[in-house]
């Protein structure tokens, strides 16, 4: 299965896993509860989906690759203590806590978090010594004689042994106590999770152009060659810092993530000609409905690669629009909540405004600190979070009085001007949305470009999210198109399948 796939399946078992009886006891005890085992080339978006997933269940998430490990570390450090049997005296070794269950402790300790998920990367790579703990610890959550917490969920992952020379092989035993999951590279499923991410437009139109260069493992003369998913997006990072700092973004740099010389070069060749496209297509006319003839009449005539990157370049621009207006709108809706707070507290006569409020900017901080520490929060969320932390410090000065009422009319006066500022913020990037639909519809009338729009906005995160809540005519219009395509197709593939004599 794709990676898409595996995500859901693992979301599946720990709402199972978490599922409570009317006591409060899980209804899967955690010594029945069988670990997830992901099975998957290297690079794949293994640790990322257990990142996603924690976030979305707004869990704890502890990670550790158990190739980092010894006996001693997962186990413990061996003690002597003194027992008494039947009456006589002996020496028994015990054994200290694993760092690992200590960690979960730590972590259950300093953020709250009760519920989580031990993700134990490379698991089948680790040293005969540790191999038998391992399977105790599968058979039974247990290091040593430390058992992981009530609420902890383990998942594991490793790769298949054609690419890693220390992989050893499980035994039917072991397997019996897995729920085994295989995932596969697959480029349209990573392109969901890509987009949300941010991932380089150069990057995204490249392989969508070449699809096959998205992920790749090969022996050569010269030793392994190969792409991953992670590398991409890896190099997709770089780019955008190197651009930010006006640094050039060279094969030698490509080369250093995308490990495989050929499909280097060709990106690199491939980035340079993306750059020139942004740089002649003048996309903020466009985007403005100011695109000149001259630029209509180029991509008029260009060929499918070249329109494929002009479509990357006003996507990749329309994207950021609705991404900065989908984060302000979260922002302020929970702000809303915080403010109402701020209303009920400034109400009551012995009120102080600036301590009230300051409580509640602390209240905030520690939130964002918890789940940044725990996993609980992914890094969208931590944006808005600090961006919103950010909004309440600018209104501090507003609540330097000692009325209650009038430090919150200063505070409402600045939310009543935010939610002002979004919707001309959210009423620029519709427009935005609808030129570079109006555009595409003049100069790619009978193409599948127009298509081709519709779909990536679909699958984008935030673009799907700003077009339900703040509409978009255009996109309607030819989504309409592209469902009567689709099934339009679904039945010629249909009595394709028949057998008509």
């Amino acid at each position: 299965m794709n990676i898409k796939e595996a995500k859901e399946q693992i979301k599946n078992a720990m709402t199972a896993y978490f599922t409570k009886d009317e006591q409060g006891n899980y209804m899967i005890p955690i010594e029945k509860q069988r670990p997830v085992f992901m099975m998957g080339p290297p690079g794949v978006g293994k640790t990322a989906v257990m990142e996603q997933v924690a976030a979305e269940m707004g869990v704890g998430l502890l990670s550790y690759s158990m190739t980092h490990h010894t006996r001693q570390s997962a186990l413990g450090l061996p003690f002597i203590v003194h027992k008494n049997y039947g009456g006589e005296e002996f020496d028994v070794s015990e054994y200290t806590m694993s760092e690992i269950i200590s960690a979960v402790y730590e972590l259950m300790e300093n953020t709250g978090v009760k519920e989580g998920i031990l993700f134990l990367d490379e698991i089948n790579c680790v040293s005969e010594t540790l191999a038998p703990i391992m399977l105790q610890f599968l058979q039974y959550k247990v290091f040593g004689r430390h058992r992981v917490p009530d609420g902890w969920i383990v998942v594991t992952a490793g790769n298949p042994p054609e690419y890693n020379n220390s992989v050893r092989e499980f035994d039917i035993v072991t397997w019996d106590r897995l729920k085994r999951i295989d995932v596969e590279p697959d480029f349209t499923a990573w392109k969901e999770y890509a987009y949300k991410a941010g991932v380089h437009a150069s990057i995204m139109t490249y392989l969508e152009i070449r699809k096959g260069d998205f992920y790749s493992v090969e022996s050569t003369v010269d030793g392994k060659s190969f792409i991953t998913a992670r590398g991409w997006e890896d190099l997709s990072q770089m780019i955008i810092l190197y651009e930010k700092n006006n640094i050039k973004v060279d094969e030698k740099l490509i080369c250093q993530y995308i490990q495989n010389r050929k499909i280097a070069k060709s990106f690199a060749v491939y980035y340079d000609l993306f750059n020139k496209y942004k740089s002649d297509y003048q996309v903020d006319d466009i985007l403005s409905g100011k695109a000149s003839d001259s630029i209509k009449k180029r991509a008029k005539a260009a060929k499918f690669d070249e329109r494929l990157a002009l479509l990357g370049l006003l996507l990749d621009a329309v994207t950021a629009d609705v991404k900065s207006v989908i984060h302000t709108d979260t922002m302020i809706k929970n702000l809303v909540g915080v403010l109402t707070k701020f209303k009920m507290a400034a109400a009551k006569p012995d009120c102080s405004p600036q301590k009230s409020f300051d409580k509640l900017i602390k209240e905030r901080q520690e939130l964002l600190k918890k789940g940044k520490t725990s996993g609980s929060m992914s890094r969208d969320d931590q944006a808005i979070e600090a961006k919103l932390i950010g909004v309440l410090e600018s209104m501090t000065s507003a609540v330097d009085t000692d009325s209650g009422a009038e430090a919150f009319k200063k505070v409402k006066a600045e939310f009543d001007r935010l939610v002002k500022q979004l919707k001309g913020d959210a009423d620029k990037a519709r427009n935005r949305m609808s030129a570079m639909f109006i555009f595409c519809d003049e100069v790619f009338p009978d193409g599948q470009e127009l298509l081709i729009l519709v779909t990536e906005l679909t699958m984008n995160y935030h673009s799907a999210l700003f077009i339900s809540k703040y509409n978009c005519p255009e996109y309607f219009e030819h989504n309409k198109e592209l469902l009567f395509y689709e099934r339009q197709k679904a039945i010629i593939d249909e009595l394709g399948e028949l057998d008509i004599i």
